[in-house]
């Protein structure tokens, strides 16, 4: 009976901390829309206008300047390869430096995590928008801000699968009296080279999204047209590029996955 009993509480003091954890979630969902003053039956209201402004003005779509965006959405790709291509280099040789097992100074990989944290907690919007001020409007503002936002992303990613590998697979080269660049060139590279190959792949599918929001503050692509017919009230153009641009992000998606079914 004492078991019995004691299941019995145990049981309920489990649900108790289940309808605790809800009602806490619940708690700081509606005081963050209550802070925020968002009237959710508002939107909801409003939401047949949008409808309808989005069906009036958008539909239907208007593809009679598509040659004239054919350069762009080529730059756009373009991009997000040259972007990926630079980040995935530096993002080795950072990756390196930021793993204990590759790295026996540590101030130098405290010093370099704290760089890579830098430049990956800031988004790649606002590297843009800075980038603005220093070049200008352009391609060149576009792909810095790739490669700096994608270096941070990369590095880190990188540095956990180096350090997986380096902490199982590595130990028979160095009881062997291997030295550092043997240990680097044949036991770390090749088992590296598949989680290489798809934290590569999952950035280049991050960065086709990215580089056609570059082009929302001037950085180029075909961001930069979408934008300037909304403001030209050109909607049946935008919606145009937009689905353009929504093809080119399944089709990213479709080769990037067959890419690592491959690899796999």
């Amino acid at each position: 009976m004492e078991k019995s009993s004691h299941k019995v509480v145990l049981t309920d003091q489990r649900k108790f901390s289940a309808i605790m954890k809800y009602v806490s979630i619940l708690a700081v969902v509606i005081f963050a829309f209550a802070y925020l003053k968002v009237n959710v039956i508002e939107a909801l209201l409003a939401f047949p206008s949008f409808l309808h402004f989005f069906l009036t003005n958008f539909l239907p779509a208007n593809f009679s300047q598509l040659p004239t965006y054919v350069p762009l959405i080529i730059e756009t790709i373009l991009f997000a390869v040259v972007g990926t291509y630079f980040s995935a280099i530096l993002a080795f040789v950072f990756g390196l430096l930021m793993s204990e097992q590759t790295n026996p100074f540590r101030w130098v990989r405290i010093a370099v995590r704290v760089f890579i944290s830098f430049l990956r907690n800031i988004p790649v919007l606002v590297w843009a928008s800075l980038l603005v001020y220093i070049f200008g409007i352009g391609n060149m503002v576009g792909l810095l801000a790739l490669i700096i936002a994608t270096l941070g992303f990369l590095a880190r990613s990188y540095a956990d699968s180096i350090d997986e590998i380096a902490g199982s697979k590595l130990e028979a080269l160095r009881a062997s009296g291997a030295s550092y660049a043997q240990i680097l060139f044949h036991g770390l590279i090749p088992e590296f080279i598949p989680s290489w190959i798809n934290w590569t792949l999952f950035s280049f599918e991050i960065n086709i999204r990215a580089s056609s929001i570059l082009g929302m503050v001037g950085a180029g692509g075909i961001g930069i047209m979408i934008q300037t017919n909304i403001r030209l009230f050109k909607y049946h153009e935008a919606l145009s590029l937009i689905i353009i641009l929504v093809l080119m992000v399944l089709a990213t998606e479709f080769v990037v996955n067959r890419l690592r079914r491959f690899v796999r």
